[in-house]
């Protein structure tokens, strides 16, 4: 392969089919089945990157990747961790590292580059269309074809100029030739959207739609405000990211790039998205009117590679990545904050990494478990639709749904265990929340470790001391292992 830009998707696939974490598909259909076939990938004992190719009504070379971060092996990469790397070995490498890449980020201001592969096409005007690229219907009910699972949607502060790169599901809209934008309110992209109308009156955006699956990542973790999400990606890679700077927006778009566009938000300009399969594992969004951007330029490399993250009922295409992400940010939160006594968190992969999330502590005096567990539920990486907050002691491995759930059995009491907070961060995404209701929700903080008051006294555990397990299994192991 030719020198690819930092960043390359191409350059992704290459490394992970040598690894032998790819397979590729070949002859499936952009309607429902792509979306299946990546499905039952998900569920399976070993989860494989797919590359599609041959897909029906298309000509060959024009493909779609899925499954790009759920191994640990794939994860690793993407996150330059290193290779040959289990579940626990990513984690263990990750700890501690979104503090220092988000404090180093400064550093690495995007590197502006006059072209980039992505040149070699350039469409404007009516012959815009996003349908020449076989963008999948991916869920039965889906409202159609979504072009952004995967994408890098980048947005900028007015006032600071800062940008912002988010991951938004995006639905092609007018037979082709515009896309909505779904842009979660709250969050930094949707922020700096509404200040751009109150200024100009428009809001500029620039869309990736293929490249490293690092910036799908970043896009869809919550990266510190006034951070870019592509500057910290340089922090990451400890080398600035090569960008080339929209003529019509001003705004950066990776050179990596397979598939990106220009264009401008309005606020009258807005067509019916939805509803969509989402990560909660339920169709969400009825019908409605979203941001629908206008695109004044699309680029895209001959035969693109389009990046699909579709979500769906856990395990997903990137609920593994969150989880591992959040939990490592959680627990960085908290220790950033000063609690003491922190031995893990985990957000777990059945709450799509973010409504269900436990913390392991070595309790330290009275009050410290609800304490944890308060700041957990409100701390900006993990207080958007959080629903519970499971505290545990440190004997139990809160990435262990099994002992989780044991400790909440058999610690509590529901009468004086169960804290609940209300009005809190949702969102409309949420499959409880009534239609046109204001998208708050509750949040539970369990506290799952032994009473303070009875912390030395509460019954002892049943089980072998785990060095003497160790000792038994080198003896025994082989008669076990049958």
């Amino acid at each position: 392969m030719s020198e690819e830009p930092l960043l390359s998707l191409r350059r992704f696939i290459e490394d992970i089919e040598k690894a032998g974490e790819l397979r590729h598909v070949r002859g499936a259909h952009w309607d429902l089945e792509i979306g299946a076939i990546a499905e039952l990938s998900y569920r399976a004992r070993t989860p494989m990157a797919l590359l599609f190719d041959d897909i029906q009504g298309y000509r060959s070379g024009q493909r779609v990747l899925t499954g790009s971060t759920g191994s640990a092996e794939r994860l690793a990469r993407t996150l330059r961790l290193g290779e040959g790397l289990d579940d626990a070995g990513v984690v263990e490498a990750l700890r501690g590292k979104p503090s220092i890449w988000a404090a180093a980020a400064a550093q690495y201001p995007v590197r502006p580059v006059s072209s980039a592969p992505f040149h070699e096409n350039v469409v404007e005007g009516d012959d815009v269309n996003l349908l020449d690229f076989p963008v999948p219907r991916w869920h039965a009910h889906d409202g159609g074809r979504f072009i952004g699972t995967g994408c890098l949607v980048v947005t900028s502060d007015p006032e600071t100029g800062v940008h912002n790169g988010g991951c938004y599901r995006m639905q092609v809209q007018d037979d082709g030739k515009a896309t909505t934008i779904a842009a979660v309110p709250g969050k930094h992209g949707a922020q700096n959207i509404e200040r751009w109308f109150a200024r100009e009156g428009r809001a500029p955006v620039t869309v990736s739609f293929g490249h490293d699956p690092l910036l799908l990542v970043l896009g869809g973790t919550e990266v510190p405000g006034g951070v870019s999400e592509l500057a910290y990606a340089g922090a990451v890679l400890g080398e600035s990211v090569p960008v080339v700077m929209g003529e019509e927006t001003g705004l950066p778009i990776p050179a990596g790039a397979e598939i990106a566009a220009e264009g401008w938000l309005t606020p009258d300009n807005r067509r019916v998205e939805g509803p969509f399969g989402e990560w909660t594992g339920y169709y969400a969004g009825s019908p409605r009117p979203a941001l629908n951007l206008t695109i004044t330029k699309l680029f895209h490399r001959d035969d693109p590679v389009l990046l699909g993250a579709p979500p769906g009922k856990p395990p997903h295409d990137y609920s593994y990545m969150r989880t591992v992400m959040k939990s490592a940010m959680i627990e960085d939160a908290l220790v950033s904050m000063g609690v003491p006594g922190i031995k893990g968190a985990w957000a777990h992969e059945t709450g799509g990494g973010r409504l269900f999330i436990a913390v392991s502590i070595e309790q330290r005096y009275a009050g410290h478990s609800r304490q944890v567990g308060y700041l957990t539920a409100q701390a900006p990486t993990a207080a958007y639709m959080n629903r519970y907050v499971v505290v545990v002691d440190d004997d139990i491995d809160p990435s262990d749904l099994g002992e989780v759930v044991w400790a909440m059995s058999t610690r509590t009491d529901p009468a004086q265990d169960i804290e609940i907070m209300g009005k809190t961060w949702g969102s409309k995404l949420d499959p409880m929340l009534a239609p046109d209701a204001a998208p708050y929700n509750s949040r539970a903080v369990i506290d799952a470790c032994r009473p303070w008051d009875r912390k030395d006294t509460f019954a002892k555990v049943a089980q072998s001391d785990p060095a003497y397990l160790r000792s038994v299994l080198e003896k025994w192991g082989t008669v076990l292992e049958g």
